[in-house]
Order: structure tokens, then sequence, then C-alpha cells
């Protein structure tokens, strides 16, 4: 092989080692979390308010406090086993952090859009919170059922006191499903893939244990 021919595979392999560690620097780059993320979370840009005007607060800190908004599934299992720690932090940062959810029916789910229509109707005659832990605290008897179970939601409206006449008005009126697939497309256009997503002050939180939304919660408090 000739000197020439040795010079040119040279250069060549010297183009192809800048070009590589240009990708890399640019790839670190893009991949690199923004300081001013709390641990466990990622930027969503401001245009993308997570909280609305219309969506559902369980609990109000008031202004300028740390939110925490859960697009949620009545009738996934991993949003059931986190009802009962979601409701240990809202005892725990009572005062500090706004909790709010909105709904994000998973079309393999059966009955999933019918209970969001059931809390739905319920929260229009002011029985939002005792609809929504009625769902979770009877998942187990009618999720993951073939069938639907809008008579069963219809026995809890009555059970909460509803007046069923108007939960039915409510829960068959074009507008209350509107109100519910509202919040499933923000989801999507917010990256929603699954439930429970959780966006703590507009940033999704990465979830691998129980414990991760508690210390999200700490740090946001913190910073």
């Amino acid at each position: 092989m000739s000197t020439s021919t040795n010079v040119k595979i040279s250069l060549i392999l010297t183009s192809l080692m800048i070009v590589g560690v240009i990708a890399f620097i640019i790839v670190a780059i893009v991949q690199a979390p923004s300081p001013a993320a709390a641990p466990g979370t990622d930027e969503v840009t401001p245009s993308e308010s997570v909280l609305q005007p219309d969506t559902h607060i369980l609990d109000d800190a008031g202004e300028g406090a740390v939110t925490l908004v859960e697009f949620l599934d009545f009738e996934c299992e991993a949003c059931g086993a986190f009802y009962p720690v979601v409701e240990e932090l809202r005892e725990e940062f009572a005062g500090e952090v706004t909790f709010a959810f909105r709904y994000f029916p998973l079309p393999g789910h059966v009955n999933s859009t019918t209970a969001a229509l059931a809390v739905e109707a319920a929260a229009q005659q002011g029985k939002l919170e005792e609809m929504f832990a009625r769902m979770y605290e009877t998942q187990t008897e009618w999720g993951e059922s073939q069938e639907s179970k809008a008579d069963l939601f219809r026995q809890y409206a009555d059970e909460l006191g509803l007046d069923l006449t108007q939960y039915d008005v409510d829960v068959a009126a074009p507008e209350t499903l509107e109100r519910v697939k509202a919040d499933f497309e923000d989801g999507v256009s917010l990256g929603v893939q699954s439930t429970p997503t959780f966006f703590l002050n507009d940033r999704p939180v990465q979830l691998t244990s129980f414990d991760d939304l508690r210390a999200a919660i700490e740090a946001e408090l913190q910073r």
C-alpha cells in the first residue's frame, strides 16, 4: 500500500473521529438536564401549562404554591395503588402544595371513561371528592370488567345522595364527555402515555417508586 493511500486512510479515519466527537457533544448537550429542574422531573415549556382554569382541585394551597397535577384513569391498577400515597401526601403537605387531577381514561379499559363521566357528573352536584374516593375504594370490584358498570356507578351516586335525575342528565350530556376528552387530549399533547402521570409545577415526575413522589415534592419546596 502506497504512502499516499495510507495518508488518505488516516485523514478519513481522523475525520470520522472528529464527526463522532461532535455528534457525542451535541447529544450530551440535548440530553443534559436543566439545572433549574427539580430531581425526578423534566422540563415542560411554559405554553404547556398543566393546571387549567377548569382543572379539578382537591387541595388549594393558594397562589404561588407548588402544584401537583395527576393524569389518572380510575380503572388503572397503578392509579389505585398510588391513591393512598397521594392521600397521605395531601395530609402531609396541606397548605404547601395544591393537589389537582385530570382525566386520562385509557382506551384499553372498558369502564375508564364511564367512571370519569360518573365522577364529572358527581362534581356538578358538589360531590367530586366523594365519588373520586368511591371509585378507587371499589376498583377491585369492577376494574377490568368487560361489561359496562354504568348501573353500578349510578348506585354509587344514589348512595352519595345525588339527585339521580340530574345525574342521568349530566352523565349523558355531550358536554360532560367533551370535558373528559379535553383532559385526555391535553394529556396527549403534554406527552402523557400512561397512568398515573404526575406533573410537579408543570414538569413531569419520573417515578421508580412510591417514595419518588414525596422526594420530588420536598425538592421543589426547597427551591
